[in-house]
């Protein structure tokens, strides 16, 4: 298994959305749903959890023209994956969606 990923709040959000449901898929939009991030900043996260083996996807099997919409790349995490997610979150503060820290005010320390 490569390297743990960079346990950002973004990228704390993202895993306790996987984590929420261990068994079930997620698109990119429910995804960033479910940790309050846009999809630019979701899917270079997926992108980092895929690569350390931690997320795994697959296309959807649909026809667009049927569907009336772009076939959905899901994801969901793995085993190994759920283990060393909850290991890493256990170590770090939880955050809160929306809830980053505030910026001092000037002349402030």
């Amino acid at each position: 298994m490569a390297k743990a990923p960079k346990m950002t709040m973004a990228t704390q959000l993202v895993l306790r959305a996987f984590l929420a449901d261990p068994a079930i898929e997620l698109y990119g939009t429910e995804i960033g749903g479910a940790a309050g991030l846009m999809s630019g900043t979701v899917h270079p996260i997926l992108a980092r959890l895929e690569a350390a083996g931690w997320v795994e996807s697959r296309w959807e099997d649909v026809d667009p023209q049927v569907a009336g919409r772009p076939a959905r790349r899901y994801y969901r995490i793995t085993g190994e994956g759920a283990q060393q997610a909850r290991a890493e979150l256990a170590r770090v503060p939880r955050p809160q969606p929306g809830r980053l820290a505030p910026h001092p005010e000037p002349g402030l320390p």
